[in-house]
């Protein structure tokens, strides 16, 4: 290890041994790194390690110096489609490290999907497929570049086991994957310590996540009214810019338990998911969710629905009427952070007043709904505006805007101005392509047989390329 800039961390054995359990990594027959994220590596300066070293701390998990010593399996419980589990924690993760980022300071946290048992594994082999961890990278890559605040897929290793799935052909190739998150406290660890009744830990754990997770927070020493009061108005913010990030970008989740959302409203754990190729509020990512209970339109609902659960968590060490007022705030920053997500990605400037927003987003929402037109292509040939409208006269969709579809924002445009990047990204040759970059489920499946079928890596490496070109245009590049 070369990079002096490595700050290691183990902030998390501060909470104790009962929020974890030490375990150990499994041992795999290879150690293939098929992706290995050299920018988020520069971030906690591992940019330089070599591949060998790599594949020991993220294949074999040979402790970072300094961090961890032991990989911890964190304990929580949670509501998987409405439904407690007790039966849960970290089966087939952990948490192997923790680190400073160079740029900012903060505690991140080095978090693994499929590297073997743990006490919470019930009856699985706490393994990854491969094809599970190309999605995976796919995913966080899409959404990193579209703006919405995502883990980052560190390490992607191919380990050499023949894995059975019932969900898909078998047997099929297997991996590790390491994301890098600022936390992976979810709000099923609070859940856990409510199911318990453990009053001191859910205090602790509260004063551990105003610490490190929001600025500005009260310190031990204020009411301890004040400071749940102040968590919960965190998990509310970020839930709503979450899960409005999410609509802006055409993205559904799939798995919207609470065990699989963060006390810092990241993005993380990416089972099932989809982008929406249209604007269709009953779109689903599951296969299994029979009744569109995480339907691309009921997002909002389901992060309200947890962040409910979080506050009743906290009810454990507060009264009602501590969390009750907080949680009444949800539709307001739903709105006004729906308003901001989608504005930005259309790189204008909200109007002033809050009737003429509504009425464009209504405008392009019925415009998306009758027309059917991609979601993708909508956002590219739109962006910026009037500055665009050249674009999209000359885009293939040229006819669609030119009909009656189309008047409604048309006749609005005028009131918004460009955003005050928005010239500046439109100059970026991204622009100039003839369609957008996509993530469709389709675009998925051709990049997996080509690596399936002939051990062709490239349509996956060149798709990375592509997505982080298109990040660098719209401005959200690392």
């Amino acid at each position: 290890m070369t990079q002096a800039a490595f700050t290691p961390a183990r902030d998390i054995l501060t909470l104790g041994d009962a929020f974890y359990d030490e375990v150990e990594a499994a041992a795999f027959p290879q150690h293939i790194i098929r992706f290995r994220n050299q920018r988020w590596a520069e971030r906690v300066g591992l940019d330089g390690l070599t591949d060998e070293e790599w594949a020991a701390h993220f294949g074999r998990f040979q402790p970072l110096p300094g961090s961890l010593e032991k990989p911890l399996a964190l304990r929580y419980h949670g509501h998987q489609f409405r439904v407690y589990n007790p039966d849960i924690g970290d089966g087939r993760g952990f948490l192997f490290g923790q680190a400073r980022d160079v740029k900012d300071g903060r505690l991140l946290d080095f978090g693994t999907k499929g590297s073997g048992q743990t006490p919470y594994s019930r009856f699985g082999d706490g393994k990854l497929t491969l094809k599970g961890g190309v999605r995976e990278v796919l995913a966080t890559e899409q959404l990193e570049a579209l703006g919405v605040y995502t883990s980052k897929t560190f390490s992607l290793i191919e380990t050499g086991e023949a894995l059975t799935r019932h969900d898909e052909p078998s047997p099929t190739r297997s991996a590790v994957l390491v994301r890098l998150s600022h936390s992976h406290i979810r709000y099923g660890t609070f859940q856990r310590l409510a199911y318990f009744s453990l009053a001191d830990e859910m205090i602790a754990l509260v004063d551990y996540s105003l610490a490190r997770y929001v600025p500005d927070a009260p310190g031990p020493e204020a009411a301890l009214e004040e400071r749940v009061s102040a968590l919960l108005d965190h998990a509310v913010k970020g839930a709503t810019r979450l899960v409005s990030s999410y609509m802006a970008a055409g993205f559904v989740h799939g798995v919207l338990n609470t065990d699989n959302i963060n006390i810092t409203a990241e993005s993380f754990d990416y089972g099932p998911w989809r982008f929406a190729p249209t604007y269709d509020l009953a779109f689903t990512a599951a296969y299994f969710d029979d009744y569109g209970l995480y339907a691309y339109g009921r997002q909002a609902e389901a992060f309200h629905w947890n962040v409910y659960q979080l506050a009743k968590a906290l009810l454990t060490i507060v009264p009602k009427e501590v969390v009750v007022p907080v949680l009444e705030t949800f539709p307001e920053h739903f709105e006004d952070e729906l308003v901001s997500a989608i504005f930005r990605r259309l790189g204008l400037k909200p109007a002033g007043d809050e009737q003429t927003n509504l009425a464009f987003l209504q405008a392009m929402e019925r415009f998306l709904i009758d027309s059917k037109m991609g979601l993708e292509r909508f956002y590219f040939d739109w962006y910026g505006g009037n500055l665009s409208e050249a674009r999209r006269a000359a885009s293939p969709a040229a006819n669609t805007y030119a009909g009656e579809d189309a008047r409604p924002l048309l006749d609005l445009l005028p009131r918004f101005q460009p955003a005050d990047t928005a010239a500046q990204n439109l100059k970026h040759p991204y622009f100039a392509d003839a369609a957008p970059c996509t993530m469709l489920i389709d675009e998925v499946e051709t990049i997996w047989d080509a690596i399936d079928e002939r051990d062709d890596w490239e349509p996956f490496n060149d798709k990375i390329k592509a997505i982080r070109r298109m990040g660098e245009a719209y401005g959200y590049a690392v």
